[in-house]
């Protein structure tokens, strides 16, 4: 089976339909995205598919082709950070850091999704996320100060 992530198409072993996070890690060796709960509760494991942030560890592959995925290796541009993830160093948001990927991610799609966001649509856009060094004010104020700077141009 053929998937398409970040920008690249790659021929996957679907046997057994094993799920879009195992084949990232193990077959294209895409280690950025992260095991969490297996459950879909943490966040740690979000990707983007189409734009959407999803948990890549209950997605089974088979439902993604034809879809694009973008991963955290999917950010960089030409050497340099994604806005999202030079706002939330500018905080210093992350302390062990397990949960960056999938954090990141969805702030990305939240951010590219709309150029402005209030309070309460970073809240709630965040939600199924979880820091379990409990670092979520630094992440709103990340996400503030990212949408301030890019709202209605």
């Amino acid at each position: 089976m053929k998937i398409n992530v970040n920008a690249t198409e790659y021929t996957v072993d679907v046997q057994g339909n094993p799920s879009l996070l195992e084949v990232l890690r193990e077959q294209l060796d895409l280690t950025g995205t992260k095991y969490g709960c297996g459950e879909a509760a943490c966040g740690a494991c979000k990707v983007l598919v189409n734009g959407t942030p999803t948990p890549a560890c209950i997605t089974p592959v088979t439902s993604v082709q034809g879809k694009r995925i973008r991963t955290i290796e999917g950010l960089d541009a030409d050497g340099r950070l994604h806005p999202v993830q030079e706002a939330f160093l500018e905080e210093d948001v992350f302390q062990c850091g397990y949960c960056a990927p999938g954090m990141i991610m969805t702030a990305v799609a939240l951010v590219e999704s709309k150029k402005s966001l209030d309070e309460q649509e970073l809240l709630d856009g965040m939600n199924g996320n979880i820091c379990r060094c409990c670092t979520y004010p630094a992440i709103l104020n990340a996400l503030k100060k990212l949408t301030q700077n890019t709202t209605k141009a």
